[in-house]
């Protein structure tokens, strides 16, 4: 099976990379181990520490663990719930 490496504009890669580096925040504010967030997540090692450097190769589901381990899973809630542009394009009356 072939490996497909997702190619991310630098703005949405940044945007990763600093989601993974709050996440190494939270975790160490915490004072988790790696090794710690990684058993609780039920991921390896390898793949945490990929989540924390913003690796886009990384399931979303990877990262919903780990916030969920650190409690934090209830910030994923937050994405889009403002969507300015597509209220005034609703109020524009387009589709």
């Amino acid at each position: 099976m072939k490996i497909r490496n997702p190619v991310l504009l630098p703005k949405a890669q940044k945007i990763i990379s600093i989601l993974g580096e709050n996440i190494r925040l939270a975790r160490l504010r915490r004072k988790y181990s790696t090794q710690q967030v990684a058993e609780r997540a039920n991921i390896s090692r390898p793949t945490l520490l990929s989540v924390e450097k913003g690796n886009p190769n990384v399931s979303i589901g990877a990262y919903v663990k780990v916030l969920s381990v650190l409690g934090l899973e209830k910030d994923l809630l937050e994405v889009a719930k403002d969507d300015k542009l597509g209220r005034r394009l609703q109020d524009a009356k387009l589709i």
